[in-house]
């Protein structure tokens, strides 16, 4: 392996923080391998520049054979996704896919006396607008202020957050500040680890600047810790508190609904590894800090994590709690949010198949290929998905001048990757309009907009690519209005 300067090293090392160097580079000084550090190794780079020229040339010359398996390559990750959610769809209905409806007195199945102490992690960058209402949530909570510690952490270059909620009300003994000092990549992770260092709790949640918990969710979490020792993490529910405030916001509400109260159950049950959230993530904090926190590197830090817990062993499981978001309402924030999470996947992927043997040493087979699948269904899904249309477009027009053996294979393959993309379809609404319907949210029907929704992360996938390549750990911030309701 090529190594290069990793960014920030020298900065770090010349400021003589050795804290700040950890959280930034204890990953990849530890296991360099599971680091997105190194964007790309030697190796995935030669791989990938022949399958992309293969590919090319395939397109170009290949004959209608050739063609028709081209096009199923690419549209099997759409067949993959549809089957899984078509489980996912059965799973729920069943009422599996909720964890169990919890009793009423679930969150009090921990007397206060045994509850364990908790740490709250709350990374906050030019959050002035939603500021103070993250502190009202935070001071909603059910648990007792004795066993809870919670760091709000800043950033050196970011006075005016601090200042806003400082001057909106008075912290409680239990809530301070965590000031991160400058440097690069400037991160959520790199944040998170820095503040890692100060948690006291035994267990760790991490909390995003416009979020609204349900107060009991703590309570929820150590009660289920309690019953599983296996489990190292609990990925609480997320959904959205503004869904009727643009077509992008009912769109990505229901999307939110069906992953995290259908799609995530699914994949916890099939043994695969569990994409975090990024947001409610409940952790036991030594196996947090056994499996080396977070990727300072890598922009979907959740997803990277989830896929590494189940290296090292430990299962996901979902909460049966909420956490209440805000959606992005306008296309510019949309955007921008959706290329860093795609840009993260991409960061996920190519770290965890630098080492495709150990890989399945860690996750198993059935493991190992969950975790390839699954990563199809999201990236390569996205990035063909227009090319599919194109291409099928094309082969339309030329089918007449085809000779007829030629046309006969055509129309097999545009009738079977019609199929499969209308299975996607299908499946994806179905399962959106039932998650949302479970939940009694009316989104006017989103889910007959769906495959436009699909073309917009097409060109957010897109946009990731170029990123990737200009600027893989570029935080594209994700800005929020604040409009969630009262705690």
């Amino acid at each position: 392996m090529v190594t290069r300067p990793r960014p920030g090293r020298a900065a770090d090392r010349r400021s003589g923080d050795e804290r700040l160097d950890r959280a930034v580079h204890g990953l990849a000084d530890w296991r360099a391998d599971l680091s997105a550090a190194e964007p790309l190794w030697p190796v995935q780079a030669l791989v990938l520049a022949a399958g992309t020229v293969i590919l090319a040339l395939m397109a170009v010359s290949a004959g209608p054979s050739a063609a028709a398996i081209l096009s199923w390559v690419f549209a099997a990750p759409f067949l993959v996704a549809a089957v899984v959610r078509l489980g996912a769809l059965r799973l729920m209905t069943a009422g599996a896919g909720n964890g169990g409806r919890r009793g009423p007195d679930a969150a009090l199945s921990v007397p206060d006396a045994d509850l364990p102490a908790y740490t709250v992690l709350v990374p906050l960058y030019r959050e002035e607008g939603v500021a103070p209402q993250i502190v009202d949530a935070l001071l909603a909570l059910d648990y007792p202020a004795q066993r809870l510690q919670i760091l709000i952490i800043v950033e050196a270059t970011d006075p005016g957050t601090r200042a806003t909620i400082e001057a909106a009300r008075a912290l409680p003994a239990h809530m301070r500040f965590v000031v991160v000092p400058d440097g690069v990549p400037r991160t959520m992770p790199r944040a998170l680890n820095y503040a890692l260092v100060e948690a006291t709790g035994e267990f760790v949640v991490v909390y995003d600047a416009e979020d609204i918990p349900e107060p009991d969710q703590l309570r929820l979490a150590a009660a289920a810790f309690a019953r599983d020792p296996d489990v190292g993490c609990l990925q609480a529910r997320l959904n959205i508190y503004n869904a009727d405030d643009s077509w992008l916001s009912r769109q990505f509400t229901m999307e939110y609904t069906a992953l995290f109260d259908a799609l995530l159950p699914m994949i916890a049950r099939l043994g695969w590894p569990v994409p975090l959230g990024g947001t409610s993530n409940h952790f036991r904090r030594r196996v947090l800090e056994s499996c080396g926190g977070w990727d300072a590197f890598n922009v979907t830090e959740d997803a990277d994590l989830g896929v590494r817990l189940a290296r090292f062993g430990w299962r996901v499981g979902v909460l049966d709690s909420t956490t209440w978001e805000e959606a992005p309402v306008t296309w510019r924030v949309w955007r921008g949010q959706r290329t860093r999470w795609i840009k993260g996947w991409l960061q996920t992927w190519l770290v965890h198949s630098r080492r495709p043997i150990r890989l399945v040493r860690d996750l198993g087979g059935w493991g190992s290929a969950g975790f390839h699948l699954w990563s199809a269904a999201v990236l390569v899904s996205a990035l063909v998905h227009p090319w599919l249309y194109i291409g099928m477009l094309w082969r339309l027009m030329a089918a007449p001048e085809s000779p007829p053996a030629a046309s006969d294979a055509m129309s097999t393959m545009q009738w079977l990757t019609l199929a499969n993309l209308g299975a996607g379809y299908v499946s994806a609404m179905a399962l959106g309009h039932a998650a949302a319907a479970r939940r009694n949210l009316r989104l006017r029907g989103a889910a007959l907009a769906l495959p436009l929704y699909w073309l917009a992360i097409s060109v957010a996938a897109h946009r990731a690519i170029i990123e990737l390549i200009r600027a893989p750990f570029h935080w594209e911030k994700t800005e929020h209005r604040g409009s969630g309701p009262s705690a």
